[in-house]
């Protein structure tokens, strides 16, 4: 009997050892599962989040290769920039920079994304503004541009009418000159020889001729200055040669003339 119920005592014995490794060993195997689910579900949070840190970066990225694309379109306008606009365009270009060498950092963080955006919305504005002022410019240097084109049409127009109307003044004064110009209705010629006593008298014989005795007659023309006039005689000898005195030069229409006397009436 006794032998019996310490039988039966080992045996519940071994029993509550057995439950205790199961319990411990439930235990164990539940320890492990949450350790595992634990660093899965922070592995797969932080791979969901630079994940999503790289696909901002690209956006971002995109962003700005626009909008230096479109500072680049800008440019090649050629146009002539005001220092104001000039600061403008700089500015941008460097705050481009910026944010692209803000980009490349790999410790970046959800703020400065954000960071990142902010700046990159105020440079979108910044930029709109700068294109604006840039195709403003553009429509004013256009019309000056046409301005001062119908300006040189009308100054070259002027200049034609101008040289048209000194061309007809030039004309007119040729014409007034040549038809109020003095001319001779009659003239004749006399040789006279001087006698001993002085006397004068017509001699047609050539050697013994002394000086010559011209009388001419100017026809009324009413176009004609009032006043005295010089009038230049040339006489030429029988051999063709021109009898001249010292340096007797007029001028005939801008023409250098010699002459042999003139006479003031």
């Amino acid at each position: 009997m006794i032998n019996s119920e310490v039988v039966s005592s080992k045996k519940e014995e071994e029993k509550k050892k057995d439950s205790s490794k199961i319990y411990f060993f439930i235990i164990a195997i539940a320890a492990l599962l949450a350790t595992n689910i634990y660093f899965y579900v922070k592995f797969k949070t932080n791979g969901e989040k630079v994940y999503t840190l790289t696909v901002e970066k690209e956006n971002l990225q995109v962003q700005i290769d626009r909008i230096e694309a479109e500072l680049d379109k800008i440019d090649v306008e050629n146009v002539q920039l005001t220092p104001e606009m000039t600061v403008q365009k700089d500015d941008s270009r460097a705050e481009i920079a910026v944010l692209r060498k803000k980009l490349e950092n790999k410790s970046i963080t959800p703020k400065d994304i954000d960071d990142a955006q902010h700046k990159i919305n105020q440079l979108k504005k910044q930029v709109d503004t700068y294109r604006v002022n840039v195709q403003r410019l553009i429509q004013e240097n256009q019309i000056l541009s046409k301005q001062n084109s119908n300006l040189s049409e009308s100054v070259v127009e002027k200049e034609k009418q101008i040289t048209s109307l000194v061309t007809s003044n030039s004309d007119l004064k040729e014409k007034v000159a040549t038809a109020s110009a003095l001319k001779v209705s009659s003239i004749s010629i006399n040789g006279l020889e001087v006698k001993k006593n002085g006397k004068e008298v017509v001699e047609e014989r050539a050697k013994k001729i002394d000086k010559l005795k011209i009388n001419f007659t100017v026809a009324d023309n009413p176009l004609a200055k009032s006043g005295e006039r010089d009038i230049y005689v040339r006489i030429i000898d029988p051999q063709g040669n021109l009898v001249v005195q010292g340096d007797n030069i007029f001028y005939v229409h801008g023409e250098k003339m010699q002459y042999t006397f003139k006479h003031n009436i």
